[in-house]
């Protein structure tokens, strides 16, 4: 027989435009590993969307599975026969359970001991016959959020009305939550009507007609060719934003590109209120002109045809100049309340209900913010402003405009700042606060800026943890990850002398000082320092340092971060250097036998032999070079001055009973070698490092 072709499609009632990407993704990972596992062979599995149908083709699909023949291990000869020489019931049952007779065993040698064997043959299947579990890769997909309707238990992103199964031209016995198979798919929910679908080649022809383009790569170049002809036509700049561009193409199954204007008035108000009263409310792309500046045009793709365009454009140019009325009204309004004003306001706001109000989160910022300059010794007028802006930070919040396009704090926060007289550094700092917006966003540009910004989000951080809410697995509501990168990122940028530890348990002592913690103190601090370590060790790894490597610079803490980011690299080099063994031996002996006991403090008196000595004397010697280098963040010379260590540590093992019956005398050397493991540990655990040589 012929290979086939195989087509599923389930159709919807709309779903959000945000769960498509996700959903193509797992349907195209979970088809491939349902066929691979089925021992199906195919030439490609292609997932297309709109927001009413998924679908899956699978091209030259295999009519059967392979039939195999295996070899199957049984029971010792020795069990297998009892003392008569007959087949024993251990041997009859093993063939039984291979649907073979004892007939059928053969006897090999497997390191110097016979066992039996038998050849077990199974059969493939038919892929008709296999098709029809494809129901449970559907019912496996995991959606953002899920809802059940009628009297069904099902719970899935939308109601499903109806579903396509075609073996070529053969229809797939399949049902789900009511719902049976068929050849028939529906086309527009206004332009097309019912269709029949006659294979699963005709699929994507079959739909065109029906007024829906399932492809969703076809319907974004028509989208982007629709949007480049304007361009053309008009000699405007229509900048393609790549995340409307996915929205709006998971909005429509059949897209026709229209412009509308708008009243070049409404360009007096802030560029940024325009944009996203386009973007984010009414999904349109803005018109500039080449140099950047906004034209009073916007451009729209209608779920339809060409057919009345003109009305579409007139109805939406109606919508948004509603909204830019709105937000002309918003804008004055104000304008005319003071900072002061909106700050009142403040305070009869919950920002959470275990943490107080709004005011109270400012007002802890601000304290956050102020350590945050003392602690990395920012001259008094930058500290002050930072103050400044960290103490108003939160006003915008209370404004119009803000309540209406929430996606503007920060942005109007700068702008009413220097409407009411605020220095640029204030203002500026204001919007940067909530930089970086992405794991990998654009960071502050200013000093006060990465202040207030840090010091905002080691509050959201420690507020979370020391009330209990720590995210688990993918579920962080409140991007607490995000933030915590961007604390790291911008110390990295910034390459202040301050450790993650200083500010991070600076903060935590103004919750306790507040009595704010609601769960035990053990939990929160090891919430805290967990959380912040598994984000160094994610940058650390998008650095290229090895998992081994990370584990021995975060060992102890992560500390300066750049400076842990040096001696990271450094490390990842010297882990392939054979010369360096030796010295990662020497240290390594060090922690290790440290562990048994503490730094009781070291007597000389109590030295046996020179060599106790010398590593003695070495420390003091070689511990303010060590220190000097650590200061500078200078990691090769700091590891330079330990590795100086290795032969002095070598002869003093070699020389140096550490484990003496004597207790004074192990104590001492405990101690001695506390005393130098807790140099080696502040830079890493080298005992973690596993060293790969070169071939």
């Amino acid at each position: 027989m012929q290979n086939k072709d195989v087509l599923f499609e389930i159709g919807l009632e709309e779903m959000p435009a945000r769960f498509l990407p996700g959903t193509i993704e797992q349907l195209e990972s979970k088809t491939t590993a349902w066929l691979n596992e089925l021992g199906l062979s195919f030439e490609k599995v292609l997932v297309q969307a709109t927001p009413r149908r998924v679908a899956v083709t699978i091209l030259s699909l295999s009519d059967k599975q392979p039939d195999i023949e295996d070899e199957v291990k049984g029971p010792a000869l020795r069990i297998a026969k009892d003392e008569a020489g007959q087949w024993s019931k251990a041997a009859q049952g093993f063939t039984r359970g291979q649907g073979a007779a004892v007939e059928d065993i053969y006897t090999k040698d497997v390191d110097g001991t016979e066992y039996i064997y038998v050849k077990k043959f199974v059969k493939g299947q038919h892929a008709v016959d296999l098709l029809p579990s494809f129901k449970d890769v559907l019912l496996s997909l995991h959606f953002p959020k899920n809802m059940r309707w009628g009297s069904g238990n099902l719970r899935y992103a939308r109601p499903i009305r109806w579903i396509v199964a075609l073996y070529d031209e053969a229809v797939i016995p399949m049902e789900i939550a009511g719902t049976e198979s068929s050849n028939l798919t529906y086309g527009h929910r206004f332009l097309g009507k019912t269709a029949t679908i006659e294979n699963p080649a005709a699929y994507a022809s079959v739909l065109e007609e029906q007024f829906v383009i399932v492809d969703q790569k076809k319907r974004q170049q028509m989208i982007i060719d629709g949007i480049r002809q304007l361009e053309t036509v008009n000699g405007w700049h229509i900048p393609i934003d790549e995340d409307l561009l996915e929205e709006v193409l998971y909005l429509v199954e059949y897209p026709t590109v229209f412009h509308g204007d708008f009243a070049a008035s409404f360009l007096d108000l802030p560029q940024e209120v325009l944009i996203t009263s386009m973007k984010e409310h009414q999904r349109y792309f803005p018109v500039t002109d080449p140099s950047g500046q906004l034209l009073p045009h916007f451009i729209g793709v209608r779920n339809g045809n060409s057919d009345h365009l003109e009305n579409v454009a007139r109805g939406n140019e109606k919508v948004l100049r509603a909204r830019l009325q709105d937000a002309e009204f918003f804008y004055a309004e104000d304008k005319a309340q003071p900072i002061e004003k909106a700050q009142e306001k403040l305070s009869k706001m919950v920002y959470q209900v275990e943490l107080g109000t709004l005011q109270d989160k400012v007002d802890r910022v601000t304290k956050i913010a102020k350590m945050i300059s003392e602690a990395a010794v920012i001259d008094q007028e930058t500290a002050a402003r930072a103050e400044r802006a960290a103490s108003i930070a939160k006003f915008d919040l209370v404004t119009n405009m803000v309540n209406e396009f929430t996606e503007l704090q920060g942005i109007m926060g700068e702008k009413y700042a220097r409407h009411f007289g605020e220095s640029d550094s204030v203002a500026q700092a204001i919007r940067e606060q909530y930089m970086p917006l992405s794991s990998h966003g654009a960071l502050p540009e200013s000093v006060e800026g990465t202040i207030v910004s840090i010091a905002d989000k080691l509050d959201t951080i420690v507020g979370s943890m020391v009330i209990g809410n720590v995210p688990t697995g993918s579920q962080d509501p409140y991007g607490l990850r995000r933030q915590a990168i961007g604390i790291i990122q911008m110390l990295q940028k910034t390459d202040w002398q301050i450790t993650v530890e200083e500010i991070v348990n600076g903060t935590v002592e103004l919750f306790e000082q507040q009595a704010l913690p609601t769960v035990e103190r053990d939990t929160y601090t090891e919430d805290i320092r967990n959380f912040f370590k598994q984000r160094a060790s994610q940058l650390l790894k998008e650095e290229g340092i090895s998992h081994d490597v990370v584990e021995a610079v975060l060992s102890v803490q992560i500390g300066n971060y750049p400076y842990t980011l040096a001696k990271a690299k450094t490390l990842q080099v010297l882990r392939q250097d054979e010369n360096f063994k030796p010295v990662q031996e020497a240290l390594g002996r060090v922690i290790n036998l440290a562990k048994k006991g503490a730094d009781h403090g070291v007597e000389e008196a109590l030295f046996e032999n020179e060599y106790e000595q010398q590593l003695y004397s070495m420390l003091n010697q070689k511990k303010t070079a060590y220190m000097e280098a650590a200061s500078n963040r200078q990691a090769k010379e700091a590891l330079d001055t330990l590795a100086a260590f290795a032969d002095t540590i070598h002869a003093f093992f070699d020389h140096t009973m550490v484990m003496a019956e004597d207790e004074k005398l192990k104590t001492n050397r405990l101690s001695l070698l506390n005393q130098l493991a807790a140099l080696i540990l502040s830079y890493a655990d080298v005992t973690k490092v596993q060293w790969k040589q070169v071939q």
